[in-house]
């Protein structure tokens, strides 16, 4: 193959494969609602979601809508968390359980597109000694809404539409995707984030057929040099 020859088929394969790749937005994270825990004076990500999580007496759980890549870098809700505080007004009895929860809606950056984020706001929730935290947040934040794969959508209705899809650099859901912790708001999204994410993975058909095509071309000019050369 001819030098000029080898120099026109890089090029060629150069000017299909780029404009495709460029074209291609990056995904981000996931946008959902993170479940975490308050430890004096600290957050930690839940070990489970909420609707397996039986809180006591006295604790402080919280809930962060934002756009996260997974628990390592989830946000933790802002703003102090202090369980007299929430619950001041709602005395101990001897029939329930008192839960302080804060909720943190996020940011207009992490919102989805054409929703506002309400403020931030705390409550205490009087409930059942056996209540778990979904049951919790239902009696003081509602309405709630979930997905066929029980994971937590929206709280007090935000946002009134999405569930855990996936954000992509262009700031545009990508749509393929679930949040990526199960534990995150639900007992049960590793599975529907391996099954989802799964879609938008790896190179389309079409750039698979071009680039053979490309190669096809490559193929024949070195067909064509040696019959020049040997003809």
């Amino acid at each position: 193959m001819t030098r000029r020859l080898r120099v026109r088929a890089v090029l060629l394969l150069a000017a299909f494969l780029l404009p495709g790749g460029a074209g291609q937005a990056q995904a981000v994270g996931y946008r959902y609602w993170s479940f975490w825990e308050r430890d004096g004076g600290h957050w930690s990500y839940a070990t489970q979601g909420p609707s397996t999580a039986r809180p006591a007496d006295g604790d402080v759980q919280g809930f962060r809508f934002a756009v996260s890549e997974d628990s390592r870098n989830a946000k933790q809700p802002r703003g102090t968390a202090d369980f007299a505080t929430i619950c001041a007004r709602t005395p101990a009895r001897h029939d329930s359980k008192r839960v302080a929860l804060v909720l943190d809606f996020g940011t207009r950056a992490d919102a989805p597109s054409g929703e506002t984020p309400p403020g931030p706001r705390t409550a205490c929730a009087r409930v059942s000694p056996d209540a778990t935290t979904a049951e919790a947040l239902a009696a003081v934040a509602g309405p709630l809404r979930y997905d066929t794969n029980a994971l937590l959508c929206a709280i007090a209705g935000y946002p009134r539409q999405g569930c855990g899809e996936q954000v992509t650099t262009a700031g545009k859901d990508a749509g393929a995707g679930a949040a990526p912790d199960s534990t995150s708001s639900s007992t049960s999204s590793a599975s529907a984030s391996s099954a989802r994410k799964s879609s938008g993975d790896g190179p389309s058909v079409g750039l698979l057929a071009g680039a053979a095509g490309v190669a096809a071309l490559a193929v024949a000019a070195v067909w064509q040099a040696r019959r020049r050369r040997h003809g």
